[in-house]
């Protein structure tokens, strides 16, 4: 799909998905930036988008609720008055064994990791189908991807990131006539969390068959070519330097 002068939604946009958000006013698409408590932020990637050239628009929302999606994708269309890509990138990732692993955290967790994903979607499809087509781009995980938890303490994490895999393919399979390409990417070590210690972000560079964490700029190859392929669809992309082999 020919990006220039087309529009794309990209949820939460902090770090990684300021890079995308540039990277996609880069190839010429005007951008609708959504956010639920970070606004400033929101603001700067805004702000990058228009150094580029291109247009910006923030919006604030709350993916998880049906309510959200609805107001991202009216917004989009006020604004430009088309869509063409979703990112859904909004997630959160924490730990929590076991045993303390309450009802109400793991219906937070599926609702941002998983239930966002789908709602954002589905609210996206009437405007990509009068398009002519578009883009849905989900995030899931590397683990996921490769049916391995690994990791004690993360049980609503992974199986709402295996979920996002499903909703990746199902909705591919629904979407295809309409052109709109629905797939994943799988990030693995991309940029280290702030709370680790030099000591941990060696040893995951070490368990990496390539030796070192990937950087954003892989996330956003891997962005750009899920929204410029014109028939590759269901797919879910690990970007993980090689760790599911290890």
């Amino acid at each position: 799909m020919e990006l220039r002068d087309k529009v794309a939604i990209v949820t939460g946009g902090k770090r990684i998905g300021r890079a995308v958000a540039r990277a996609l006013a880069g190839r010429g698409m005007d951008l609708v930036l959504s956010y639920r408590g970070s606004k400033p932020e929101a603001e700067q990637t805004a702000d990058d988008v228009a150094k580029a050239g291109r247009r910006a628009t923030i919006v604030a929302a709350d993916v998880a609720t049906p309510e959200g999606g609805a107001t991202i994708v009216a917004h989009a269309l006020d604004t430009f008055g088309r869509l063409d890509v979703v990112v859904n990138m909004a997630s959160v990732y924490r730990s929590t064994p076991l045993e303390a692993l309450s009802v109400d955290h793991w219906n937070a967790d599926l609702d941002v990791n998983l239930r966002s994903a789908f709602l954002c979607a589905h609210a996206a499809v009437p405007a990509l189908r009068a398009a002519g087509g578009g883009r849905i781009i989900n995030f899931a995980d590397w683990l996921a991807r490769s049916g391995r938890p690994n990791y004690k303490g993360f049980t609503s994490y992974y199986t709402a990131k295996a979920g996002v895999i499903a909703l990746t393919e199902s909705l591919a399979l629904e979407l295809a006539r309409d052109q709109i390409l629905v797939n994943a990417i799988a990030p693995g070590p991309i940029l280290a969390p702030p709370d680790l210690s030099a000591e941990e972000v060696a040893e995951v560079a070490a368990a990496t068959p390539v030796g070192r964490w990937g950087g954003e700029a892989e996330i956003v190859k891997a962005v750009l070519f899920l929204c410029e392929t014109d028939f590759v669809t269901g797919e879910t992309i690990r970007v993980d330097g090689g760790r599911h082999l290890a």
